[in-house]
C-alpha cells in the first residue's frame, strides 16, 4: 500500500463491519504500553532522551516487520504538517497526546494500517493493534509478537510486585488497554444508554463517546475499555471485557428488537430520510452526517435498507472528517462552508460506488 495512501486513503480494514457482533461491535482494539529502563518517562525526558528512545526503538524495526511479515511505514511526527498529524488522528492511528509537541515523536503503522507503534506518547513505547468485530485475541497476539521482539532486544522497565511500570498509574501492570468500539443506536434512541455510561465506572470499565461527551454522541458510537491493568492478568482483564461487552451487545439487540416491534414506522421513515440526505445533500455539517449515518447504519443492520454494505459505514467515518475532506482538497484553509460541500461529495460518491 503506497505511503500516500495513508493520508489520501479512506478504507480500513479493521472498520469493515465484519468479523463476530459486527451488527453492534465495530471494532476491538488492544494496545500495550512499555518503558525503557534508566530513561524517564516522555513527560520528564529532555530532547536528547527521546532521540536515544527513539533511535533504540528504530533500530528494532526490522526485526519487527520480519516477525509479522508486514512492512511499516515510519512517520516522523515533526516533518509532518499539522494537517497530516490531524488526519492520522482521524484515523485512530495515532492519539492526540502525540500531537501536543511532536519534536523525537513517530509512529511506525503497518501496511494494512490495523497496528501502530507509537513513540514518545505517554509512555516510550505503545503498541496498538485493530482488528473488524469483536475479537479481542487477535490484536492481543499481534501485539504481544511485536512486544516480544521489542523486549528481546531492549530493556524495559519491570518491577517484580509491581509488573510494567508507566507514566499512568492505571496502566501499571500488565501495561495492557483493550477497547471495543460499539454502535449503539438502540441504546440512545431507547433512553437507556445513561445506565451503561452510569455503571461501567463501577465494573472496572471506562465508557466514552468517540465523537462527542457523555450520551450527546454524535453518531451514537462509544468506546468501552478496561481501566485498570495492575493486580490483573491479560486473561482476567479481557475476560471482564468481552463479558461486560457482550451484555452490551445483547442490551443493544433487545432495545432495536422494541423499535422495530413498536416503533417501526417511525425508524424506518426516519432511516430512509437519512438515506435520501446523504445521498442528495449538496452540503452536510459534522454533526449532522454522524448522525445520519448512525441511521443508515441501523436500517443496513435491520434489513431496512438493502444492497448497500455495511463497510459503507466506515468508509464515511473516516471521510467525513474536516482533517481528511482538507486534505483531500489541497487546501488547508478551506471554510466552514467548503468543508461541508466538499463533505456532501465525498458521501455522495461513496454512496454511488457500493449500487
Amino acid at each position: 500500500m503506497a505511503r500516500d495512501e495513508l493520508f489520501s486513503g479512506s478504507h480500513l480494514d479493521w472498520l469493515i463491519a465484519d468479523g463476530t457482533d459486527n451488527d453492534v461491535v465495530l471494532a476491538s482494539r488492544v494496545c500495550l504500553v512499555r518503558n525503557l529502563r534508566e530513561l524517564p518517562f516522555p513527560n520528564r525526558a529532555d530532547l536528547g532522551q527521546l532521540a536515544e528512545v527513539a533511535e533504540r526503538t528504530a533500530a528494532v524495526l526490522g526485526d519487527v516487520e520480519e516477525a509479522l511479515d508486514e512492512p511499516f511505514d515510519g512517520v516522523e511526527l515533526s516533518k509532518c504538517t499539522a494537517l497530516e498529524q490531524n488526519v492520522l488522528w482521524e484515523k485512530q492511528l495515532i492519539s492526540r497526546i502525540l500531537l501536543k509537541n511532536p519534536a523525537h515523536r513517530s509512529a511506525y503503522i503497518s501496511n494494512d494500517r490495523s497496528m501502530s507503534i507509537l513513540i514518545n506518547e505517554e509512555n516510550h513505547l505503545r503498541i496498538q493493534a485493530m482488528t473488524a468485530g469483536f475479537d479481542l485475541k487477535t490484536p492481543y497476539e499481534r501485539a504481544s509478537r511485536v512486544d516480544d521482539v521489542f523486549e528481546a532486544k531492549l530493556d524495559f522497565a519491570f518491577d517484580e510486585k509491581l509488573g510494567y511500570l508507566t507514566s499512568c498509574p492505571t496502566d501499571l501492570g500488565t501495561g495492557l488497554r483493550a477497547s471495543v468500539m460499539l454502535h449503539l443506536p438502540g441504546l440512545v434512541y431507547t433512553e437507556n444508554i445513561g445506565n451503561i455510561l452510569n455503571i461501567s465506572p463501577q465494573i472496572g470499565l471506562s465508557m466514552t463517546a468517540m465523537y462527542g461527551e457523555g450520551a450527546e454522541s454524535a453518531g451514537n458510537v462509544f468506546a468501552v475499555a478496561n481501566k485498570l491493568s495492575l493486580g490483573l492478568t491479560e486473561r482476567e482483564l479481557s475476560d471482564n471485557l468481552r463479558i461486560s461487552v457482550g451484555e452490551i451487545v445483547a442490551q443493544e439487540r433487545r432495545a432495536r428488537k422494541s423499535l422495530m416491534l413498536y416503533d417501526k414506522e417511525r425508524i424506518e421513515d426516519e432511516v430512509w430520510r437519512a438515506y435520501g440526505v446523504l445521498h442528495y445533500a449538496r452540503a452536510l455539517g459534522d454533526g449532522e452526517t454522524l448522525a445520519l449515518l448512525s441511521r443508515v447504519r441501523l436500517g443496513v443492520d435491520l434489513g431496512i435498507i438493502e444492497g448497500l454494505a455495511s463497510s459503507v459505514f466506515g468508509d464515511i467515518l473516516i471521510a467525513s472528517r474536516a482533517n481528511y475532506l482538507c486534505g483531500l482538497a489541497g487546501n488547508e484553509n478551506m471554510s466552514k462552508n467548503e468543508i461541508d460541500r466538499k463533505r456532501a461529495q465525498v458521501v455522495r460518491r461513496i454512496l454511488e460506488s457500493t449500487q
